[in-house]
């Protein structure tokens, strides 16, 4: 029985405890792997494995003995309780041994789990699953989590339920990283929370978010963005010292300036462009960055890139010249320009 992508997340949810099993197939291993972990947790519950109600195999080991998965179907377990049998990475080739072991399946048995990359309409193994009317196939897209799943999954890592802004960062950020990598922050974000019963916040967020910031470099180039010239020499300083490299530092400058010159071009403001970016800009520090996007102006920053394209090539040159204090001199003129610029005039 073939199910929609709507009829598989309520499945994975509340599985058929009746089923003869269920194959889940998608171009993405990851969130196949998501959507089996689910199924498998509400179908066995906790200590499956433990109580041997639980048995793996790979689709190689089952290539090189096709009996093994109508065995192990068949076998009788030593716990009471619901069994499976994983099969991860199946492919067409094992069509027939899922054929007969789901031809040869009987109440009692242990469920067939199967797992498997892409499918076309037209593979062997699928029309196994879709055919049976006692087992199931879901296909998984590589679309992010929806806002119900979202909310799901807050639900699991016992999290109020956030404000407006927030829930609008949490489905950027899915659309940013990968789903294992999301649904990892979500559980961060549980713990983090842990005791709180605030709303979440875009702080939040930001807290316990991945990949949204370098927080060692992000003091100078808030410094540069914000024409503080008197901090730039005492925070390169001590990045200097932290080992930090003057073409580090450049690539980072050019990335925070080409975040603020694309914020300052997006039609529905720096704000939007922020959060349009991959990955999103969050909380605090999106907010900071949208006023700098604002006082720069557009043909500012584009006059500030021309500038680190320059001295990037000037520390990547054969150059005697001490590249920290080449690197220096850029930050405070970079600082200066906006000011030199009328204010960061379009």
């Amino acid at each position: 029985m073939k199910l929609s992508p709507r009829d598989a997340t309520a499945y994975f949810k509340r599985p058929d405890p009746k089923a003869a099993g269920c194959l889940i197939f998608g171009d993405d291993a990851m969130r196949v792997a998501l959507k089996r972990q689910d199924l498998m947790a509400a179908l066995l519950g906790t200590n499956a494995e433990e109580e041997m109600r639980l048995t793996r195999m790979t689709g190689a080991e089952l290539r090189s003995d096709n009996a093994m998965l109508l065995d192990t179907v068949k076998a009788v377990g030593f716990f009471p309780g619901p069994r499976a049998v994983l099969v991860d990475g199946a492919t067409d080739g094992l069509s027939k041994v899922f054929a007969a072991a789901l031809t040869e399946w009987a109440e009692g048995d242990a469920q067939i789990i199967a797992t498997a990359g892409r499918l076309t309409a037209k593979s062997a193994l699928r029309k196994v699953f879709e055919s049976v009317k006692t087992a199931y196939a879901a296909a998984i897209y590589d679309d992010p989590p929806g806002r119900a799943e979202i909310e799901d999954w807050m639900k699991e890592a016992g999290l109020a339920a956030p404000d407006g802004n927030a829930m609008a960062d949490l489905e950027a950020l899915s659309r940013a990283i990968s789903p294992g990598d999301f649904r990892q922050t979500i559980e961060k974000l549980g713990l983090y929370k842990r005791g709180d019963s605030s709303a979440i916040s875009a702080a939040d967020i930001e807290a316990v978010a991945p990949m949204t910031r370098e927080a060692e470099l992000d003091d100078i180039l808030h410094a540069t963005a914000e024409a503080e010239t008197g901090a730039i020499g005492p925070i390169l300083q001590r990045l200097s010292q932290q080992g930090v490299a003057p073409v580090t530092l450049c690539i980072s400058a050019m990335r925070h300036f080409k975040a603020l010159h694309a914020a300052s071009c997006h039609p529905n403001g720096p704000v939007a462009g922020l959060q349009a970016q991959r990955p999103p800009v969050f909380g605090p520090r999106r907010d900071r960055m949208a006023r700098q996007a604002g006082r720069w102006g557009r043909k500012t920053l584009e006059s500030a890139l021309s500038m680190l394209v320059e001295t990037d090539l000037t520390l990547r040159s054969a150059t005697n010249a001490p590249q920290m204090a080449v690197m220096e001199r850029t930050l405070i003129r970079l600082a200066m320009l906006p000011n030199r610029r009328g204010g960061g005039r379009r």
